[in-house]
């Protein structure tokens, strides 16, 4: 099967996705994978927050909008 994390960077960020909790708002302490895609959907129409926390909301909103939960289960 051909390596769906083509570098270490985009790994860290899957990874992130189930380690690293939300550190502020409604969903406070929620691990990002398990935040509700109505959150996701507002931050992407808001503007998600610089740096590592936006480009994992991005991310996590990119997955759950394009059916790759998938992603999540191998890491």
């Amino acid at each position: 099967m051909e390596n769906i994390y083509p570098n270490s960077y985009n790994r860290e960020i899957i990874m992130g996705l189930k380690t690293t909790r939300m550190p502020f708002g409604k969903y406070k302490g929620q691990v990002i994978c398990r935040l509700p895609e109505s959150y996701l959907v507002w931050f992407n129409q808001k503007g998600v927050p610089q740096g590592k926390l936006g480009t994992m909301l991005q991310t996590m909103y990119e997955i759950r909008l394009n059916g790759l939960e998938f992603l999540l289960k191998d890491v």
